[in-house]
This record gives C-alpha cells, sequence and structure tokens, in this order.
C-alpha cells in the first residue's frame, strides 16, 4: 500500500470513528500512529487529539499562504508585550551583538549562535499573515534561517520529536513537532519588512510558525531544547499556552 493511500486510510478511519463512535475512540486510533498532542487530557482532550491527528494527516507538507508585496499591511500590529527590563535593554544598547541562541537536548553538538552568526547561515524570505487568536492579523514579510538548518547544524538525532523554544521572558515558552520543525516556512527570524526585526514584533530573534496561530510565533528566542518527550516541561503539556487555557497545536 503507497503512503498516499495507507494516510487517506487512517484519515478516513479517524472521520468516520468521530462520527459513528465518538471522540474517545479517535484518541485511541490516533495514538496507534502516534499523532497525539501533548494536551490531550482533560474534557477537550479527544477534540485536540482529531484535530492534530487531522491536521497531520492531511496537510502535513501543505504551505501557508504566501502573499505579493502589494498585500502586505500598511500598518502591521504589535501586540503589547510585558516589560522586557534592564538586561533586555542592555542587550539592545549594544545592537544584540552579545545575543546568543543555545541549542541543547537530544543534539549531537550542543551549540551557541551569536545573531551574526545566524545571518550567515542560509536565509530565506516569505510574505506571510500572522492572525491572533484575539481577532487581529497583519501581512509581512518575514526573513531569517530555516529552524531546519538549525536542526542540521547541531545534529539533531534520530529519535527527537519535538523542539522547545524559550523566549527571554521566562514564562513564555512554546514546542513544535518534527513536521512543523522541518516546514521549509518555520524560520528563526531577524528581518521584518526587509529591515532588522523590531523590538515590538519580537526582535532581535522571533520563531515563526506560519501554518499556527500567532501565539506560536514567539518573541526573543534564546533557546532550543531538542527532546522526545514533552511530560519533563513544566506541567507536561506542551508549552505555557495550555498551562493558560490555550491549545497546544494552533493550526490556522
Amino acid at each position: 500500500m503507497s503512503i498516499l493511500s495507507r494516510r487517506k486510510l487512517i484519515t478516513t478511519g479517524i472521520v468516520a470513528t468521530a462520527g459513528a463512535s465518538g471522540l474517545v475512540v479517535v484518541a485511541k486510533l490516533a495514538k496507534r500512529y502516534g499523532l497525539i498532542p501533548p494536551d490531550s487530557g482533560g474534557i477537550y482532550g479527544p477534540g485536540e487529539t482529531l484535530t492534530y491527528a487531522a491536521q497531520r494527516l492531511l496537510t502535513r507538507h501543505s504551505l501557508a499562504r504566501e502573499f505579493s508585496r502589494s498585500q502586505m499591511s500598511a500598518k502591521p500590529f504589535a501586540n503589547e508585550v510585558a516589560p522586557l527590563g534592564d538586561d533586555f535593554k542592555t542587550f539592545q544598547q549594544g545592537a544584540f551583538a552579545d545575543w546568543r541562541l543555545a541549542v541543547d537536548g537530544m543534539v549531537a553538538r550542543p551549540s551557541s549562535f551569536s545573531l551574526a552568526e545566524l545571518k550567515s547561515f542560509p536565509r530565506r524570505s516569505h510574505i506571510t499573515m500572522i492572525q491572533c487568536e484575539e481577532g487581529w492579523s497583519y501581512i509581512a514579510e518575514w526573513t531569517g534561517v530555516p529552524l531546519s538548518h538549525v536542526l542540521e547544524r547541531v545534529g539533531a538525532l534520530p529519535q527527537v520529536r519535538y523542539v522547545v523554544y524559550r523566549s527571554f521572558q521566562p514564562d513564555w515558552w512554546e514546542s513544535i513537532d518534527m513536521a512543523d520543525s522541518l516546514h521549509p516556512q518555520t524560520l528563526l527570524t531577524y528581518e521584518m519588512n526587509g529591515g532588522e526585526l523590531p523590538v515590538g514584533f519580537g526582535g532581535p530573534l522571533r520563531m515563526r510558525i506560519s501554518r499556527q496561530l500567532g501565539y506560536k510565533s514567539v518573541k526573543y528566542i534564546t533557546r532550543l531544547t531538542l527532546t522526545d518527550n514533552l511530560k519533563k516541561f513544566g506541567k507536561g503539556l506542551g508549552s505555557s499556552s495550555p498551562e493558560g487555557g490555550y491549545a497546544w497545536f494552533a493550526g490556522a
């Protein structure tokens, strides 16, 4: 059986099961194929599982829509963040020359990269829409190094299933699976609309997850940790978002 046929068979089974026997059985089917999100417990767990499993089976390799320059928003919206503090101001005063991105966990070569090093890596740009769960959105051009390239540089081990990424703001962290980690539109961005990424939009370094809602595109990235298990991070729900009431998987 081909991969496509197998995938269609699994998807058909998930959809049919959801309608006939309920979401609990869907969770069992998704578990068989490793498609259980870390926040699958609780009253909304079966629904989160159905969403994640269906998205991964149907859209694993799909691209977020890209726009033309004429469609870029004239006034992008920078949502408010908590005060960044004196340490951040020190980095900013030094033009972020001392900013580092640490990469650790299940890697062959734990590393620490400066912004200059990240900017020396292969770069990619795309003009995409960022959408917030609060209802606002805008279209902008994002430029940075593909996350997949950084993972290749550090030697991600074969058993890695997730990438955990942390902000300079210590309580803000997220994670994504390898489908999004290796996706060509997933970038560690350092430019926006042709210039340096403004602090209000996450500068000097922001994760840009084009296929998920805005809160997955964490600002002020300082660390990546590669892992095969998210239960040892925070409350074991995969990120700070489900700890605050949002879904871990936020496919738009």
